[in-house]
């Protein structure tokens, strides 16, 4: 992939995409209690444009199927929801491309480089511009999220013209060695402001309520996370646990499985992981998963392992990495704005007992923030 790619959408703002419609997690059908997922995710035979396909995931009981949205490499929008506004396609282009087939990378580098260039071109001016095939042009379409490629080129119009209106960021380097103190502020300060509003325009609201729902009814939550994501999980558990419900984070992965094999049907666990691979939260997760739980990821690779055994999944930006800010800082950014609309959409559902709790536990801690201790 190259630079461009990476860098070429940072000129336009995003925005919060309505009604969630992003690809959510990978095509699978799962099972309780099997050996792991078997994949079913559907590819294109053609060029024509099918509507989107799959809904929002669902869990049965224990022995039952889980049929979860179609993924990143599917063919379906994953919650038949709206497409993505004209902003948050630069959020879905970050995210996804570095699951995207090689052909894929191409027709995203074009949208990228030349929105509206790309725009006045059909499917077949696209696939000829790209040295693509028109079906590659649709399946890409739709791992941004859009029916088919009519509705990119809408979108791809919408964003050029948001792009010429001037409103482009001052700020997009990266940060140098010897950058006065006040340039470290203002770029830290313009890509902490981008990954929450890329993480919120791609953000699926069908699958966010889902997880809320899951949590708020759960009668035990685990959440896993080691590292600077394991900090994200301790900040959900506390937040979770002063409203009243039974909720603990696990850095350490022994503790983690051991504590994930008494899950059973009506828990639920959260995994939190950037890379989507660390094998120290994907063990866990699976095993609450096979154990009957409802299982959320929070992730910045939907395609990744973890998402394979995700009822829910709540996809952050993917973060630039440089020399002199790692990716767990950026992550980081996203994660705690998904955990914060995780812990508001709970409060919501259980605000009859969750604000009594919350006002206990502020009681509870009062004296500890007045000069004088009881």
């Amino acid at each position: 992939m190259t630079k461009d790619l990476k860098d070429s959408f940072g000129a336009a703002g995003a925005g919060r995409r309505p009604g969630g419609s992003a690809p959510s997690g990978p095509g699978t059908s799962r099972t309780h209690g099997g050996s792991g997922p078997t994949t079913s995710a559907a590819g294109d035979s053609g060029a024509s444009d099918p509507g989107p396909g799959g809904g929002a995931a669902s869990s049965s009981g224990r022995g039952g199927t889980r049929s979860p949205a179609t993924g990143p490499n599917g063919t379906g929008t994953g919650t038949g929801g709206a497409p993505p506004a004209p902003a948050a396609l630069a959020a879905k282009v970050r995210t996804l491309a570095p699951s995207m087939t090689r052909s894929m990378q191409r027709v995203a580098e074009a949208v990228a480089s030349d929105p509206a260039g790309c725009a006045a071109l059909t499917v077949t001016g696209l696939a000829e511009l790209t040295g693509t095939s028109e079906a590659t042009v649709v399946r890409t379409s739709r791992l941004l999220g859009y029916p088919g490629y009519r509705d990119l080129r809408l979108a791809l119009a919408g964003l050029a013209a948001q792009q010429q209106s001037g409103r482009a960021p001052a700020v997009t380097a990266d940060i140098a060695v010897d950058d006065p103190i006040a340039d470290v502020v203002a770029k830290l300060a313009y890509d902490e402001q981008q990954t929450l509003a890329d993480t919120a325009a791609g953000l699926d609201t069908v699958q966010l309520d889902a997880a809320v729902t899951a949590l708020a009814t759960a009668r035990r939550i685990d959440i896993y996370g080691v590292g600077a994501s394991g900090l994200v999980a301790q900040d959900l558990a506390q937040k979770l646990l002063r409203i009243g419900l039974v909720a603990h984070a696990h850095s350490d992965p022994h503790l983690a499985v051991t504590n994930a094999v008494q899950l059973r049907s009506g828990d639920a666990a959260v995994a939190i992981s950037h890379s989507g691979s660390t094998g120290d939260i994907v063990e866990p997760l699976r095993v609450a998963f096979d154990h009957g739980a409802t299982t959320v990821a929070i992730t910045g690779r939907p395609d990744g392992p973890v998402s394979q055994y995700a009822d829910h999944v709540l996809t952050t930006s993917t973060a630039r990495e440089t020399d002199l800010r790692p990716a767990a800082m950026s992550s980081r950014t996203g994660q705690l704005l998904v955990v914060d609309c995780l812990f508001i959409g709970v409060m919501q559902l259980t605000y009859d007992a969750a604000a009594p709790a919350l006002a206990a536990s502020y009681e509870a801690l009062a004296h500890r923030h007045s000069s004088r201790t009881r």
